[in-house]
């Protein structure tokens, strides 16, 4: 079972989350064979880490509160939240498979959280909920798509948003790849790609 997990920091976490960055790679270590993606988050133009992504293949939403919650900077209050949801790989690879590397380009964490009842392009609803999508939106370009899902209720069965990693020309590209869904609200946040450097 796939799993988005992003931690928020808090404010003035920023020298406690440097204090225990090798504890924070020891753990993930540990998660290496399961690990679809990972690394922080920015807010705009700033280089104190905002968050930090990863999307892990665990074997069930126990498993996954455990990896959320005993994630040492989680432990010692370097965040602040931790939005946690089941996720589906519609590109049936990771992050490190990615055809354009660790770098080079303009990389972001796109968030469209709930999705209207309009849901996807010529999608069916009769019964008030958004179908699950099971693909990649129409016109999207596979080659600057990182990571890209959808963000699941607990039992796999409710659509509730779509998170993307996506390489984009800028801040106000990034959330094109969600067309054309329409969202509640979305969220950009500057990424990049995470591990021992």
């Amino acid at each position: 079972m796939e799993f988005f997990c992003y931690h928020r920091d808090r404010a003035g976490s920023a020298a406690l989350r440097t204090e225990l960055v090798e504890d924070h790679w020891s753990y993930m270590d540990g998660y290496a064979a399961e690990l679809i993606a990972r690394g922080p988050t920015f807010e705009a133009g700033a280089e104190v880490p905002s968050g930090s992504v990863h999307v892990v293949d665990l074997p069930g939403p126990a498993a996954a509160r455990a990896f959320a919650f005993d994630e040492p900077n989680y432990q010692a209050g370097v965040y602040r939240d931790v939005l946690l949801r089941r996720w589906r790989n519609l590109l049936g690879r990771t992050m490190w498979e990615f055809p354009g590397g660790r770098s080079g380009g303009n990389r972001y964490l796109v968030l469209g959280l709930g999705p209207s009842h309009d849901g996807m392009h010529g999608a069916h609803v009769t019964d008030g909920t958004v179908p699950v999508p099971d693909a990649l939106p129409p016109g999207a370009d596979p080659g600057d798509l990182i990571a890209f899902g959808p963000l699941l209720s607990d039992d796999g069965t409710t659509w509730i948003g779509t998170a993307a990693l996506v390489r984009a020309a800028d801040r106000d590209a990034a959330p094109g790849v969600l067309a054309p869904v329409r969202y509640a609200d979305v969220e950009v946040h500057d990424w990049e790609f995470g591990g021992r450097r």
